[in-house]
């Protein structure tokens, strides 16, 4: 069988740009070398893009040296990576591309865009499922035409915050203390933040600002955090795992508390209240249906105590870190890491057939 070229591109210019790298090293380890030829493609939080020669230089963060340049041209023609090396330049054909990017300029369809330009098959939700995804706002009002339950919200926009005093009122008037508030576009739960009085809530919708221009202003929901592992979609069966869920350090689901804070654990098929573990399968599958998904994504919910069950938000690039709970899905599910990154590239393979 002759090898086929699989690029994987990894860092990027989002603030989950160490977890895209880590996350990146995991799936090149379990793909297949008698399968695929590796392409590795870094790109640094400034937006370089580089060629790197291993993993190893991966793990040790020596890619960001590398002296070749890379890109991918959008010629659909061409369908390659471009290196650059001391004025000489190497065209790589391309045959699948797995880009393992979490957050803004990796996750929101941007670099979807640029492949499906080029006509290379990827791994992964298309243009429009990685924006509407990675934007909380639209998501929320996707989920709202369902019927399925999810966390109350006030929309905000930058803007409006020149006017606090009637910004705050009108959220004051829809919820009480204490309050969530998230950038819409922003990954990670970077710039989340809980209010427990107004000037609390004025200092978090600041916050917020920072990383985006639409923000949410959720009410508090008082659950356990679990999330569901998605696969399929096009001409596949769309498949949801079972539930997994979250033992958090923090008092919230933080970027801390979920890459760096060794007292957050993660815990597959939890024993949950009433038809909870029934329910979450099937609405997380929905949703992904919803959004146009295609290939895999991690559907979180919150479980209250009485059973029922609140959608929090979709991701369409799961970490596959050590701890990440998207491969932990699947592999209680019998299905190992090696073989779930086999099963992402074939899926994405398909994509042009």
């Amino acid at each position: 069988m002759e090898k086929k070229t699989a690029a994987v591109i990894f860092g990027g210019q989002s603030s989950e740009h160490v977890v895209s790298c880590m996350s990146a090293a995991n799936v090149i380890d379990r793909i297949n070398k008698d399968k695929y030829n590796l392409v590795l493609i870094g790109i640094t939080q400034e937006g370089h893009w580089v060629k790197a020669d291993s993993v190893d230089q991966i793990r040790d963060d020596s890619w960001r040296e590398s002296p070749t340049s890379a890109a991918i041209l959008p010629d659909a023609v061409k369908k390659c990576a471009v290196f650059v090396k001391a004025g000489k330049t190497e065209e790589v054909k391309l045959d699948v591309v797995f880009p393992v990017l979490h957050g803004l300029y990796g996750e929101d369809g941007t670099i979807q865009g640029l492949l499906e330009l080029a006509k290379i098959p990827y791994v992964g939700c298309g243009v429009l499922a990685s924006a509407v995804s990675m934007d909380k706002l639209y998501t929320k009002i996707i989920v709202d035409g369902l019927g399925i339950r999810q966390a109350a919200y006030v929309p905000v926009m930058r803007e409006q915050l020149a006017d606090m005093d009637r910004t705050v009122s009108r959220i004051e008037s829809r919820f009480s203390y204490p309050v969530f508030i998230k950038p819409s576009n922003a990954g990670s739960s970077k710039g989340v933040s809980k209010a427990e009085n107004r000037a609390e809530l004025e200092a978090g919708l600041k916050e917020a600002a920072r990383h985006d221009r639409k923000l949410l202003v959720e009410e508090m929901i008082t659950g356990r955090e679990v999330e569901c592992a998605v696969f399929g979609g096009g001409s596949e069966e769309i498949k949801a795992s079972g539930v997994g869920e979250i033992l958090a350090a923090a008092d919230f689901y933080d970027f801390d508390a979920k890459y760096y804070n060794a007292e957050s654990k993660t815990v597959t098929d939890p024993e949950l209240p009433g038809d909870a573990a029934e329910q979450i399968p099937r609405a997380a599958a929905a949703i992904f249906k919803a959004v146009d998904g295609y290939g895999l994504s991690r559907v979180d919910f919150f479980v209250k105590a009485d059973g029922e069950v609140v959608f929090n938000e979709i991701n369409t690039m799961p970490g596959f870190t050590a701890i990440s709970m998207y491969p932990m899905l699947w592999e209680a599910r019998g299905i190992g890491k090696e073989q779930l990154v086999d099963m992402l590239l074939e899926h994405g393979l398909k994509r042009f057939s």
